[in-house]
């Protein structure tokens, strides 16, 4: 009898330590005029709406997932436009509550991961918000040097405060799947994490603690897969072709990426410049001379543009109809090429010879076309 009563605890034990497949996400939006509530799945290759709701009188909602997963997947709720990004998981039980502008305001209960996510999210988005406003503040022609000197100080300001508190989030919470999420955010006209080459670091921090944490998680194997594809790119520009000045990869204005080593063997102008500083129309009138001197004979300039606005940099392209490799990433000061050259001022420039030794720095005119000259 007591071995029967044992069995029958034990089973009650194990079937109560299951979770259950299902999820609610429930709660209350106000302050907007729209009626329907949307929850949508979100996978590496697609996204789907799995339920949605019509609110209540008084704002209140309830949606469902009947076959959630045992690990944390992302989910958004959609309301107004506006999109709250969730992890959620088997037996999760959410409540969410918001007034007004739903993707800033809103609060979210009875899920780690999801807590965890408002928290990174909420900030987040406050800081891409805050560089957009900046960068439409730059884009005004009225302005005088002074003022979009001042605009791009305060956005590099604001992109490193933003790029700090994102890795910081990384790096604290690197056994939570809210990482993973944070570890694919991107501000606007950045395509790297961080800076390219160092981004595999983070990801391979995310997946270890992950693999200790949530063994069984789809998101995984696609940390691994990113991390193998970022170790193969820097094993093969490893192994490229040596040159004796720092690389510099940028995209162009139509967001081809092109290698500053792609010129090797040519006589390079490296020439820094700002289509938001108002000198630019007389440095590149005197380039353009120049250029059209010795390019047949395989002089080459790479200019990098020191801006945040794009389409003040692609108006000044096309304005002065620039002939020439013109890249820029869009980090203003926050550049770092900046700080592989060493730039403290603008413009600034670099002479490099076939060799790819860097034979002369900052010359201008007739200092230049000689020194062009002699390594032509």
């Amino acid at each position: 009898m007591n071995r029967v009563i044992f069995t029958a605890i034990a089973l009650l034990m194990a079937l109560s330590s299951c979770q259950s497949p299902k999820v609610t996400v429930s709660g209350r939006f106000v302050g907007s005029d729209a009626d329907m509530v949307y929850l949508e799945y979100a996978s590496v290759l697609e996204q789907s709406i799995i339920d949605s709701v019509k609110l209540g009188e008084e704002g209140n909602f309830t949606l469902n997932i009947e076959n959630a997963t045992s690990t944390p997947s992302l989910y958004y709720v959609i309301y107004n436009n506006e999109r709250i990004p969730l992890l959620l998981m088997q037996g999760d039980d959410v409540k969410i509550n918001a007034v007004g502008n739903v993707a800033r305001n809103y609060k979210v209960e009875g899920s780690e991961e999801s807590e965890l996510l408002q928290e990174f999210h909420q900030e987040y988005i406050g800081g891409v918000m805050k560089l957009r406003s900046i960068i439409s503040k730059i884009a005004d022609s009225s302005l005088s040097d002074e003022q979009h000197k001042s605009l791009a100080e305060e956005y590099t300001k604001s992109y490193l405060d933003i790029k700090r508190k994102q890795m910081n989030f990384i790096v604290s919470h690197k056994e939570n799947i809210a990482a993973v999420y944070a570890l694919h955010q991107r501000l606007p006209n950045d395509s790297y994490l961080f800076n390219g080459d160092s981004d595999v670091v983070y990801y391979r921090t995310v997946a270890e603690a992950i693999e200790g944490k949530y063994p069984e998680s789809h998101y995984l194997p696609i940390l691994r897969s990113q991390i193998a594809r970022m170790t193969a790119q820097s094993s093969l520009l490893s192994q490229a072709t040596q040159v004796n000045f720092p690389e510099i990869k940028m995209p162009n204005m139509y967001g081809q990426e092109i290698a500053l080593s792609s010129l090797s063997g040519k006589v390079i102008l490296l020439h820094f410049w700002s289509a938001a500083v108002g000198n630019g129309n007389t440095i590149n009138a005197d380039l353009k001379d120049i250029y059209n001197k010795y390019k047949e004979q395989g002089f080459e300039i790479y200019q990098v543009a020191i801006d945040t606005s794009k389409s003040t940099w692609i108006n000044a392209i096309q304005e002065q109809q620039l002939p020439w490799i013109s890249v820029s990433d869009m980090k203003g000061q926050a550049s770092t090429a900046l700080g592989e050259y060493n730039v403290q001022r603008l413009p600034a420039n670099f002479l490099i010879d076939r060799e790819g030794n860097i034979v002369a720095k900052d010359i201008t005119g007739e200092k230049l076309e000689d020194a062009i000259k002699k390594h032509i």
